[in-house]
């Protein structure tokens, strides 16, 4: 099982890790940039002519955000309690955004913490049929 802050508990990713696991990427911490939140949908193309910190604000006001960097324009989005991304569905474990998720999601783990490597954790729950 891999420990999300030990990246040496990580293993080589290949093709087909993702159907059974526990979704451990989706309890990092996710940075996005504009475009994402515009793809998510929690941004409007007509809000793109507003100032970059008064978007933050909002998101952040409504909980969609953690963080915004304000230097690098990087927003980070808000977990759940328990580290989970909001957008992670917790009974499944699966993505509720999978075709509008952020490019950083597209990209794991070919970039990240450990490019290459993931932090598989096998889902040992009893399949649903």
């Amino acid at each position: 099982m891999a420990d999300i802050n030990r990246l040496e508990t990580w293993i080589k990713y290949k093709n087909g890790l993702c159907g059974d696991c526990m979704a451990s990427c989706c309890t990092m911490p996710v940075e996005v940039k504009l475009p994402d939140l515009v793809r998510i949908g929690v941004v409007d193309e007509f809000e793109l002519e507003e100032p970059i910190k008064n978007i933050a604000k909002r998101l952040e006001k409504q909980r969609v955000i953690q963080h915004f960097n304000f230097k690098n324009s990087l927003f980070t989005l808000a977990q759940r309690a328990n580290g989970d991304c909001l957008y992670l569905d917790a009974q499944t474990r699966r993505c509720t955004i999978y075709e509008r998720r952020p490019n950083t999601c597209r990209n794991h783990p070919k970039i990240g913490p450990k490019p290459g490597f993931c932090a598989y954790t096998r889902d040992s729950r009893p399949r649903q049929k």
